[in-house]
Parts: structure tokens; sequence; C-alpha cells
């Protein structure tokens, strides 16, 4: 007798036996109480318009001063959350009444905060309270929304149904409001359209797009996932509505997605043009403090940048560092240069002492004198004074061959060191004047010089001799005439 063998059950069967083993659906009762809940908090009454215009108001000003503490209270009042999933809850089980008081209640209070947003910045504009030199760093963090952005509305809608459904967790709501932000974004549309500016209108419309779909297709998951479907036992059949949905969400993935690549060519760039003007920046010895990077109408790049040198930069200077970036960058560039002089001290590194020609100083002689002579006369003779004028010392370089060479002695650069730009040329046994600049480059000291055509420059010091002249005397007599 041949033993009856029972074939086992199929995958999917064992699938969903495994899947109600860690997540049991809730009872019937927490399923009518759920939707009764949502139906309530999803009304757009009184109570509901209240609470949109405070948190907008609240959101938009915190927006206007770029306080992000200020935003994170305007994400607790606001009450958009609640719609959101009910409009979830409703496409699920099929709920025409949840759906109307849902949909209108979210296109209402986004309509009614957006125009709070307008209202308030115009306000600002025309007092002002807050001068907007540029828009907030809050404001521009809203207005390129990412593939991230869905993934965390996807894991603050999961989150906000599960809470709703678990009586145990509704103490996460608050978190879940701030994580997910739908009201900051509606305070962002309001304000670019107020300032005209539509490119942050459009991103920050499509954010809370974005946020409102995903955080409605995951409450439609968890709420499927805890039986509030309509059909069959345990769920067995997905319904139309939630497929849907996620391909809605799906979608929103294309312009996120071109969002996210257009955004990451930008920022390449830009870590482009700051490496490579970071790079030509420093062999002029200078640090590269700022840089903004725009492009005018003709398509050039516009670059300002701001430095921090020890020394100063030439028109010659910019003229090369100009050239330099727009062949490293293959683009045409336009640059505007910022200089900040500053000396670099660390207290680690002690100065280095180097000999300097020292200015020839003056020993001053005493002067003659004529005494008084009397005599029997009743007049008085004239006294001679002798006077002299001291000549200022002058200070002539005679350029020694200490290189192999002689043309480098002879050349006058714009700063110390070989690599410094020339300026000008150096005439031997001419008289210049030694300044009081100093440097070492490379273990070679370098003073600083005028010559007789006014130039300053720098050359090296091993190729001069300084030469002091001894000042003379020019004796002048003066002499009183006589009463």
């Amino acid at each position: 007798m041949e033993e009856n063998k029972q074939a086992p059950p199929p995958f999917r069967v064992q699938l969903r036996y495994w899947f109600r083993k860690f997540v049991p659906p809730v009872s019937r009762e927490r399923r009518g109480e759920v939707r009764l809940n949502l139906r309530d908090s999803a009304q757009p009454d009184f109570e509901y318009f209240v609470l949109v215009v405070l948190s907008s108001m609240i959101a938009t000003l915190g927006l206007l001063t770029n306080s992000g503490a200020v935003i994170i209270g305007a994400m607790l009042v606001a009450p958009l959350m609640s719609p959101i999933i009910g409009l979830g809850l409703g496409s699920l089980v099929g709920d025409e009444k949840l759906l109307k008081y849902a949909v209108s209640a979210i296109i209402r209070g986004a309509g009614i905060a957006v125009i709070i947003s307008i209202l308030l910045t115009w306000l600002n504009n025309a007092l002002p309270f807050v001068t907007l030199q540029e828009l907030p760093i809050e404001v521009l963090s809203r207005t390129s929304p990412s593939p991230i952005d869905l993934l965390i509305a996807l894991a603050g809608g999961l989150a906000a149904a599960f809470a709703l459904a678990q009586p145990s967790l509704s103490a996460a709501l608050p978190g879940v409001a701030i994580a997910t932000a739908l009201m900051p974004p509606l305070g962002v549309v309001g304000i670019g359209i107020a300032m005209g500016r539509w490119e942050v209108a459009g991103g920050a419309f499509l954010l809370f797009i974005t946020n409102a779909v995903t955080i409605a297709f995951a409450s439609m998951l968890v709420f499927f996932a805890l039986g509030f479907n309509p059909g069959t036992k345990d769920g067995e059949r997905v319904p139309r509505s939630l497929t849907i949905s996620a391909l809605v969400t799906l979608i929103m993935l294309i312009p996120l997605s071109y969002l996210s690549f257009t955004a990451f060519q930008k920022s390449s760039r830009t870590r482009e043009i700051n490496t490579v003007v970071a790079e030509e920046v420093s062999k002029f010895g200078a640090e590269l403090v700022e840089l903004s990077v725009g492009a005018n109408e003709n398509d050039i790049l516009d670059l300002e940048i701001t430095i921090r040198t020890p020394s100063r930069l030439y028109y010659s200077d910019v003229n090369s560092l100009q050239e330099e970036i727009a062949v490293k960058l293959q683009d045409t560039v336009s640059i505007v240069v910022n200089q900040v002089f500053a000396d670099i001290l660390d207290p680690l590194i002690p100065p280095t002492i180097t000999a300097t020609a020292t200015p020839p100083t003056l020993t001053p002689t005493s002067s003659p004198t004529a005494t008084s002579t009397l005599t029997p006369l009743p007049t008085e003779t004239p006294t001679p004074t002798a006077t002299y004028t001291p000549t200022p010392t002058a200070v002539t370089a005679l350029i020694q061959n200490v290189f192999n060479d002689y043309d480098q002695c002879l050349d006058l650069h714009q700063r110390a060191g070989f690599n410094s730009p020339i300026i000008g040329r150096v005439q031997n046994a001419r008289f210049i004047t030694i300044l009081y600049g100093t440097r070492t480059i490379n273990g070679l000291a370098w003073i600083e010089i005028e010559d007789q055509e006014e130039r300053v420059g720098w050359i090296p010091q091993v190729c001069t001799f300084p030469v002091t002249l001894t000042p003379t005397k020019t004796p002048r007599a003066t002499a009183t005439s006589p009463n």
C-alpha cells in the first residue's frame, strides 16, 4: 500500500507564512480606529488651517533668518503629515471619504502656506527686517532634491504609518515629522516666487511633491503589510492602487536623478577649477582664500579670486595667472584678483637671521667758529661763521661675478627669487638705494633696492658691494654789518 505523499506548499505560500510570522496583522478593531483617527486628523477644519498658517509663518521666518532651529519648530507644528498618510490609506482601502478629505487638505494647506510665504517675503523686502544680499543656505539646500531625499521620505513614511498603526509607537511621530520636512519646501516655493527666482521655486516644489508622493506610497506599503487591504485573506492580492503608487514613485526618480547628475557635474567642475586656481596661485607664493565662480552672457568663465600673499602681485602677474588658468581649464576665463597682504609667523619655526647691508650713517663734526677780537676802535668787527651742509650718503652696487651666468646679477626681479618675473636690468657701478626688505629663498639672501630710474625690485645680496661715500663740508661765511 503506497503512502499518500502531500505536495510541499508553493514558495509563495511559504514566503507569506514566514512574513506573517514576523509581521503579524493588526486586529480589525485597531484598523477601524486608525481609519477614524486619520479621517479626523486629515479633515480640513478650522484647527487644521490654524496650524497651517502658524507653521508656514514659522518656516518662512526661519528660512529668511537662516535659522535651523526655527525651521525644526515649523516641522513639528505642520499638520501636513496626517492628510498625506490618509491619502495612502484611502487609496489602499478605497475609502472615498478619506480620499476626499486628504486631497482637499493637502491642496488647500499647501496653497495657503505658499501664499503666506510670498506675503512675508514681500513684507521683508519692503521694510526690511532681514537684508538678503543672497539667498540663505537653508533656502538653497531645498532647491536641488536628489534620490537621497526620496529615500529619506520613504523611510519617514514607513516609520510614520507604522507608528500610527501601533499605539505604543506614537511618540516617534515628532521625529518622523522632522525627518520628512513638508512645510519648509513650501516656504521656499513662496520665497522663490516673491523674489522672481523661478528655479528656486521649481526645485523646492519638486522636493515637496517627492516627499508627498513617497510618503503616501510608503504608508500604503505599511498598511498593506499590516492587513488593511480589502482583498483576500492576509492580503494575497496586491491592490491596483498600490501598484500605481509604486510606479509614480519610480517615475519621480527620473527628474531627481537628472538633477543629481547635473549637480554632480557642476560640483566636479567647481572642484577642478578650485584645484587649478590654487595650484597656479601657489606659484606666486600666495594662498587661495576664496573663489567665486560664475559665467556671463558670452559663456566666459568669471572667477573672483581672493588670495593671501606676502608680496604684491602686479598687472603682469595677474595677466600671466589668467593665461595659465585658461590653458589648464581649456576655457575662456576672466579673473579678478583681490589681494590680502599678510606675513606667516610660526612660533615653532624661529626666524632666520640674514646679514644685510647697513645704511651708512653720518657722524657730525664740530663746526669751526670764529672768536671775536676786541679793538680800541668803538666799532665792532664782523664775526665770520663757517657752516656746512652734509650731502646724503649714496650707495653704489658693484656687481660681482658670483654666478656662472653673469646676467643673473644684473636682472632686477619683481620679488625675491629667480622664478620671479624680471622687471628690468641694473647697470653696473650705478648709484642705487638699498631698501630694508630682505628675504632668503633656497638659502640665498635677497635685498630690495631702488635704482636711478626709481624702479623697486630685488637682486641677490651677494651680487652687491655697498660703498659708503664720505660726506663733505661746504664752508659758507656769513658777515654781520657794523652798526
